[in-house]
């Protein structure tokens, strides 16, 4: 008998949490162009000392200077005369620092009662697919982007597929923000409910954590960030934020490569067949990719993020930044330790869950999942009674810092933001 990280047997559970071995990495950067001789100076023994260590430390310094300024010079210097493909410009990419005010100013609009109330009571009903729970959460959430004035592009990737209970209707809802730009970061969640059959009459699987509560965080972050991603549009026309709810990512009987993930394999393979906007028949909708950021099993208390791919290490590290920062400006609720959620040391296993197929199709990922998984995994108390409300709003001021930063998207500063301490 073989353990997984939650201490259960493989053998008798869903196996979506067996190890599973990627390993890619991304383009290496461009080549250095300073001479292969250059050296920086060296002092004898006795220079080190007294007033002498002093001036032989400043000439050092500007020495090691020079020779930075010489290769970020020649770096840019190659950046601008050969250029870099547009599909490229996620591996360059620089991600602003929002200032202390501008912060508060950007998370001055989130609200978590409103979020609860608005968007995760409406999600929290059964919702396998093509069951008409399934169809009111498509609507809620077509319905919820469509009333924001950021001015969403949402639309339907509908098919019909094989399932162990015959054929059954799937939706996948992608809301783009600028559908005209080269560019997207990825925000995505699964919004079905897992299938439990007729036996269980009288008991409703809520899958709150499972993924009710992603998909609410996703709608509170266009909500509360309506004002920047609006001016968003035009001031960075080719990078834009894309928001994907995946359906029929559950097994509806036994985790197989077949029985599940079902809108995640058809949404990829459809993306990778489709030639980007750009025309260029060689690039599809997959290139446009900066980053896949997949939430998944988010709301109890207490999650540990770990870190699943080398190539995406930064950015997992800046979700830590963010949180130390976060909790040093006093915005976190119920968050004693500076670090609590996202730990880029943390190094876990491969996980079977919406992005493998858009993994193994090159594009990269930021999978953020916590591990081990929630004690109400796949349990009827997967619910509203068992979620921790601090957690949920901690995590919704994270990843909208996140995605704001992402896009260099500039938050507008009001006198008394709501949220200041």
């Amino acid at each position: 008998m073989r353990l997984d990280s939650r201490g259960e047997d493989t053998q008798t559970h869903d196996p979506r949490h067996r190890a599973r071995s990627v390993v890619w990495s991304a383009a290496s950067g461009p080549p250095s162009c300073f001479p292969h001789d250059l050296k920086a100076p060296s002092g004898g023994a006795g220079m080190w000392k007294g007033a002498t260590a002093s001036i032989a430390e400043r000439s050092h310094s500007l020495s090691t200077m020079r020779v930075f300024c010489t290769v970020f010079i020649c770096v840019t210097s190659i950046l601008h005369t050969y250029g870099v493909p547009w599909t490229e410009e996620k591996l360059y990419h620089t991600a602003a620092a929002l200032t202390d005010d501008e912060i508060r100013a950007a998370l001055s609009h989130t609200d978590l009662e409103q979020m609860w109330q608005r968007d995760l009571t409406p999600l929290l009903v059964t919702r396998y697919p093509g069951s008409t729970g399934s169809q009111a959460v498509q609507q809620h959430i077509k319905t919820t982007l469509g009333s924001l004035g950021a001015g969403w592009e949402v639309t339907e990737d509908k098919f019909v597929s094989h399932t162990p209970y015959g054929l059954l209707p799937f939706t996948n809802l992608i809301a783009t923000l600028n559908p005209s730009a080269k560019r997207r970061l990825v925000v995505a969640c699964h919004y079905d409910s897992k299938y439990y059959p007729p036996q269980w009459h009288g008991r409703e699987f809520q899958g709150a954590t499972d993924s009710a509560v992603p998909c609410a965080m996703m709608l509170e972050l266009a909500r509360a960030l309506d004002e920047e991603l609006k001016a968003h549009k035009t001031q960075n026309p080719n990078l834009t934020l894309q928001l994907i709810f995946f359906d029929g990512e559950e097994a509806l009987f036994q985790w197989t490569s077949t029985d599940s993930l079902y809108g995640s394999r058809h949404l990829a393979s459809k993306m990778e067949a489709t030639p980007h906007s750009e025309g260029d028949p060689e690039i599809n909708q997959l290139h446009g990719i900066d980053l896949f950021v997949l939430l998944d099993l988010i709301g109890a208390p207490a999650p540990r993020f770990g870190n699943q791919f080398p190539n995406t290490a930064p950015w997992f590290t800046r979700l830590q930044d963010i949180e130390k920062r976060l909790h040093s400006l006093n915005q976190l609720e119920e968050h004693p330790d500076s670090v609590q959620y996202f730990w880029p040391d943390y190094l876990v296993g491969g996980i079977l869950d919406d992005h493998i197929p858009f993994l193994n199709r090159g594009v990269r990922i930021l999978h953020l999942i916590p591990t081990p998984f929630p004690p109400v995994w796949h349990t009827f108390d997967d619910n509203e009674q068992h979620l921790d409300r601090s957690t949920i709003q901690n995590l919704n001021k994270i990843l909208q810092v996140f995605v704001l930063e992402y896009l260099n998207a500039t938050p507008v500063i009001t006198s008394t933001p709501q949220n200041e301490p």
